[in-house]
């Protein structure tokens, strides 16, 4: 008769330690403290540099001076426009994933 007193103890405790653990790490998961995502950084600081300005032809130009500076303005504009659009898709990469984090 002892022995089935004693295992219906055991038994009580465990079902209390259980359902004690089980408070214990519900509340444990709820947060007081408010969580703020922020917005990430830019990567590098030459995409937060504006573009250079084109250059410009001297009054009396040489025909491989205007060649030069229309080779040069060329060159700077292709880089600007790529550092432009690739800086369009990271800031729309990084919003869409800013944006559904928050859901």
């Amino acid at each position: 008769m002892k022995d089935h007193r004693d295992q219906g103890r055991l038994s009580t405790l465990i079902v209390i330690a259980l359902v004690l653990m089980i408070v214990m790490a519900l509340s444990a998961c709820a947060t007081v403290v408010p969580v703020t995502a922020r917005f990430p950084a830019p990567p590098g600081q030459s995409y937060l540099q504006a573009c250079p300005n084109l250059q410009k032809l001297s009054d009396t130009p040489q025909l491989s001076d205007v060649s030069r500076t229309i080779n040069t303005n060329y060159n700077t504009y292709y880089e600007c426009a790529v550092k432009l659009d690739t800086w369009i898709r990271w800031y729309t990469e990084q919003q869409t994933i800013f944006e559904s984090a928050g859901k």
